[in-house]
């Protein structure tokens, strides 16, 4: 089946964060990680730290040896989290099929979707214009025809870049694949295969399968389907939302209690108005709100309510602004929703 897969990866994600934050951290080689001095571990790096040898999983302290300029900044997992969480609001504007495999990294299926005549090459491009204009970071794609090709894509032409393989076009990419492109060949594996004389997909293609799962092992099935560009795994979408928000962070600090009260219809119609939009109707569990304060802490005040009215809210926001009793700069709202089970989604593409 050929279905229209997306594969979206955000360029060095916890550390484009920092530098669109602080410019003046832009071009200069930069890694977010644990402290030297403790024992610390890279997270992530900039293309300028990678320059030196630096890498994630990295010891931090080998790779300041490595980098004697290279910033190390602690990781502020909450605040990235929110940053994806508002590039997957930008992902739910082509596709409610989402499969996240961690915070800066994505799969999409838009395999029946109308926008732009239903071509997933532009949706791929409106994607990361939009998450380019409105987020600040950059993030390389890659558009194919299953989850293997999409993934192997989106890195072909990092930073920044966009790959698609179009159904006629798999075959020949896979064949001048090496090896190491295949997901769960490492150092050990390539080597066995390296002695085999099998450096590229097209070497495995010239065995017949029981021949290849003879000489490789069990795990040469895996591999000769993969250099068949056989992937059949549909993309896991959480079809069914835990919940559904809308928040604002205003220009200028909010100051008080009252001035917060003052944008919650706004708020509360803004949120009816995803609500009506939502594909799938789904039964409300809780009502939450969100408050970032002036210090850029923020809380979170929830209660059970199946129809949550502006008064419901009013109180939660009276409940949150206590915590703190600062200005605040970015406001809220939202609903929990009843968990069920989903049917997987699953469908076929013609036009690439």
């Amino acid at each position: 089946m050929n279905r229209k897969i997306i594969h979206i990866d955000c360029d060095c994600f916890y550390a484009a964060v920092e530098m669109r934050d602080d410019p003046t951290l832009r071009h200069r080689p930069l890694a977010v990680g644990g402290d030297p001095g403790r024992r610390g571990v890279i997270s992530t790096c900039n293309y300028e730290a990678r320059e030196y040898g630096v890498h994630s999983a990295m010891a931090s302290a080998h790779a300041r040896r490595l980098c004697p300029e290279l910033v190390i900044l602690p990781p502020r997992i909450s605040y990235y989290k929110e940053v994806s969480q508002q590039i997957h609001r930008i992902f739910r504007l082509f596709t409610e099929t989402i499969e996240p495999l961690s915070l800066d990294e994505a799969y999409l299926d838009v395999t029946d979707q109308p926008h732009y005549q239903g071509s997933a090459t532009r949706m791929a491009e409106a994607i990361r214009k939009q998450i380019r204009a409105q987020v600040g970071i950059t993030v390389s794609a890659g558009v194919a025809p299953n989850k293997f090709l999409a993934k192997i894509a989106s890195d072909w032409n990092k930073p920044d870049g966009l790959c698609v393989i179009p159904p006629h076009k798999t075959d020949d990419f896979i064949r001048q694949l090496p090896i190491e492109k295949l997901h769960g060949v490492g150092k050990v594996t390539a080597q066995k295969l390296h002695n085999l004389g099998i450096r590229t997909c097209a070497d495995i293609r010239g065995y017949d399968r029981f021949g290849f799962i003879d000489k490789v092992g069990s795990f040469g099935e895996h591999l000769y389907r993969l250099a068949h560009g056989i992937d059949e795994r549909p993309v896991q979408a959480r079809s069914l939302r835990k919940s559904l928000s809308v928040e604002h962070t205003y220009p200028d600090d909010l100051p008080d209690l009252a001035s917060c009260q003052e944008k919650l219809p706004g708020l509360k119609q803004q949120l009816e108005q995803r609500l009506e939009r939502k594909p799938q109707r789904q039964a409300i569990k809780k009502a939450f709100v969100k408050l970032k304060f002036s210090d850029f802490t923020s809380t979170t005040m929830e209660c059970c309510d199946d129809n949550p009215t502006l008064d419901t809210y009013r109180g939660l926001f009276d409940q949150a602004f206590k915590r703190k009793d600062l200005a605040v700069r970015l406001l809220g709202v939202g609903v929990r929703f009843q968990e069920q089970d989903t049917a997987p989604h699953n469908q076929i593409a013609f036009e690439f």
